[in-house]
């Protein structure tokens, strides 16, 4: 008989453009943290006491796109907990612009860590008893990815599928018919059931999506 450990996962809502940050951890208490946008020493205290307060050990620190609302907090996580910033390779331009972009909003911001690991698809993000797979979707951003988790069904997907929407990609770097593709190709080769946790807003499922989100008709 199989034993499947189950992945927690929690969502803050952090900074001036509504990004999700998510934390996902399992019994071990080892915890990854996907794209922390925490823009302020509010925001940061209030991932950190969650850390805290359920004891968990970070042990990843992943970006699924390296936009300013999904990096704000990459330099806090990469400092407090001693890790390493994992993204893809596609994406080094836009996290190396993040701070001249933010500037453009009037946002201060602080400098993120240059990445140690550029992540593919196929490779495998180990946390505790836990997996989580890669998926290469770009559009959104030149090497925006997916994680997803084939016992619980979920994927985590940055800006590439939103509830009802997509990902913007009248952006540099963004490109409409790539993110398309990367929909129809990568996500939603996996079942109706999986559930869908995006960069902005409630979260969704492939279902629902193939069938009644208008930009995937």
């Amino acid at each position: 008989m199989k034993i499947f450990f189950m992945i927690s996962i929690h969502t803050f809502t952090f900074n001036p453009i509504q990004e999700n940050t998510y934390i996902l951890s399992d019994e071990t208490k080892q915890c990854v943290i996907i794209d922390p946008g925490c823009y302020d020493a509010s925001e940061r205290a209030i991932l950190a006491n969650f850390i805290a307060d359920n004891k968990l050990t970070p042990v990843k620190l992943i970006n699924t796109h390296c936009h300013l609302d999904h990096v704000f907090g990459n330099g806090f996580v990469a400092e407090k907990y001693n890790l390493q910033l994992e993204i893809n390779k596609n994406d080094q331009y836009v996290l190396d612009t993040y701070l001249t972009v933010a500037g453009l909003y009037n946002m201060v911001a602080q400098p993120s860590p240059a990445p140690s690991v550029y992540l593919e698809e196929g490779d495998l993000i180990k946390f505790g008893n836990s997996v989580l797979e890669i998926l290469f979707t770009p559009g959104h951003s030149p090497g925006s990815i997916s994680f997803y988790n084939k016992q619980q069904k979920f994927v985590i997907a940055g800006d590439v599928l939103f509830y009802g929407s997509i990902g913007r990609t009248d952006i540099p770097g963004g490109n409409h018919e790539t993110l398309i593709h990367s929909i129809k190709t990568k996500l939603l080769t996996l079942e109706d059931d999986y559930k869908v946790f995006s960069g902005h807003g409630q979260a969704t499922t492939i279902g629902f999506e193939r069938n009644n989100n208008p930009f995937l008709s």
